[in-house]
């Protein structure tokens, strides 16, 4: 398995060799932290969530939304449909909680920018 390590910007090519869904051997990184991350990509990869959604009554018509912490990749696709379908309605402030627990993974989607009240 080749892969990227996005933990800095140097952006090391990754080589996992695995065997019966093991990990004998990681090469390529360049430090600590690049290991853990191919370890965590093999066995459990995650993904920050950014998107928009509709927005009613305010300024703009979509809300930049934004996950606290990663959600597991198998899951992604899921969030963003349900996200498609989520339309809040203005005011909403930044940090505000739209989605809690988004398909029981733990983790809250936010609004990312305040949306005021308005007309377009």
């Amino acid at each position: 398995m080749n892969l990227t390590c996005i933990v800095c910007p140097l952006g090391c090519s990754l080589d996992i060799k695995e065997e019966k869904g093991e990990i004998i051997e990681i090469s390529g990184h360049g430090c600590l932290r690049g290991k853990k991350f191919a370890e965590a990509e093999f066995h459990n990869p995650e993904r920050m969530i950014t998107t928009i959604i509709s927005l009613d009554g305010g300024e703009y018509s979509f809300l930049p939304v934004i996950s606290e912490g990663e959600v597991p990749k198998k899951e992604l696709r899921k969030c963003i449909d349900l996200l498609k379908k989520t339309k809040v309605k203005a005011p909403i402030k930044m940090g505000d909680v739209i989605q809690e627990n988004i398909l029981n993974t733990g983790i809250n989607i936010v609004a990312a920018k305040t949306a005021r009240m308005g007309k377009r």
